[in-house]
């Protein structure tokens, strides 16, 4: 075994989806920073044309042919961004994967950091963050980075560890692990997704700071901003929200509504019983039915906003108990799905 065998050997994934304005370009960019000889690992760069329509496919082909250590993968057709990280996934070599941005807006010097820190910790995952303290972001459409910055804080709510960034593809992970681990997401969803399955499995997660820049890919169009459809992030933001903690989702909707209810109730209560003194201050014989009917007719919204509030309470935390019963019952079935192969492997060894 020579001295650069024991090298930890590094695997970069780059999907791509109509980026030939950049691609060659960043493509560059990455493979002379890879090759670097100050570089303390091996490695191996893995592009993934994710059905393009514009020429990627070939400019990714021509790259390849010339530069070693870089292979090309193709979809026949646009799958999205997490069937392109499964594919990629899946036929790394790596001792770990790095998953990287092909505009870099997350510079190339990431992956020193991103190695060190891994190696450092010990970690499954280790995130890129530019939210937490010592991350930066530059150049970004305020609205952009208002939509993130909330989304982010809208998942922390739901996920144990309080993470400063949930959805930024700019990972590095333990290469056995990823290979792994069982994903089925097609779309954005996929890096929550990730996140949510090694937290099933008691993974160790760590974040680093980042430096978010999107003055590079600026350069090639303000296009290229809008690439990302916003309300389908938004709504994939939402629903993985829902996937880590869906007791929530009903609970704390319920309880609200519940505490509404109450309120709305209690003055039920207090007209019923001033029907009852309207009722024996007239010397007419009164009975429950009687007294309900009165106040119903005086105050008929108290009465029906006060009934279908309490329903609609129990009805979401009854819900919610189910989700939270079913989202049990799922992860022990994952959790004893994924370990329990590789236990009986270690066995046999």
């Amino acid at each position: 075994m020579t001295s650069s065998d024991k090298l930890p050997f590094v695997s970069i994934i780059v999907p791509a989806y109509n980026e030939a304005a950049l691609l060659k370009d960043n493509l560059s960019k990455l493979h002379s920073y890879l090759s670097a000889p100050e570089r303390k690992f091996r490695w191996e760069m893995l592009v993934v044309n994710d059905g393009s329509t514009d020429g990627t496919r070939e400019i990714a082909n021509a790259f390849a042919a010339a530069h070693q250590n870089v292979r090309v993968l193709h979809h026949p057709v646009n799958f999205g961004l997490g069937q392109a990280l499964k594919f990629g996934f899946a036929n790394t070599r790596g001792d770990y994967v790095v998953t990287l941005d092909v505009d870099l807006s997350y510079d190339v010097e990431h992956l020193d950091e991103l190695l060190a820190k891994i190696r450092e910790t010990h970690a499954k995952i280790v995130l890129a963050s530019p939210y937490m303290k010592g991350g930066t972001i530059r150049n970004v459409p305020k609205l952009r980075q208002i939509l993130s910055i909330l989304g982010n804080r809208f998942l922390r709510m739901f996920v144990k560890g309080h993470f400063s960034t949930l959805t930024s593809m700019v990972r590095i992970y333990d290469g056995p692990f990823i290979r792994s681990l069982d994903l089925r997401a097609m779309g954005m969803d996929v890096m929550p997704e990730t996140l949510y399955k090694a937290m099933v499995l008691r993974a160790r997660i760590d974040e680093m700071p980042a430096r978010l820049d999107w003055g590079p890919q600026l350069e090639y169009g303000k296009s290229r901003t809008s690439s990302m459809r916003l309300v389908k992030h938004v709504f994939s933001t939402v629903l993985s929200g829902f996937v880590f903690r869906p007791f929530l989702f009903f609970v704390a909707p319920g309880i609200l509504i519940g505490v509404f209810s109450l309120y709305v109730n209690f003055w039920m209560v207090v007209h019923f019983l001033e029907a009852v003194s309207e009722l024996q201050s007239s010397g007419v014989d009164y009975s429950f039915s009687n007294a309900f009917a009165n106040a119903y007719s005086q105050f008929p919204h108290t009465f029906i906003i006060g009934f279908l509030s309490a329903m609609l309470a129990i009805q979401l935390i009854g819900l919610g108990l189910i989700a939270l019963q079913s989202k049990q019952y799922f992860e022990d079935l994952f959790h004893l799905g994924s370990t329990r192969p590789q236990d009986l492997r270690h066995r046999v060894e």
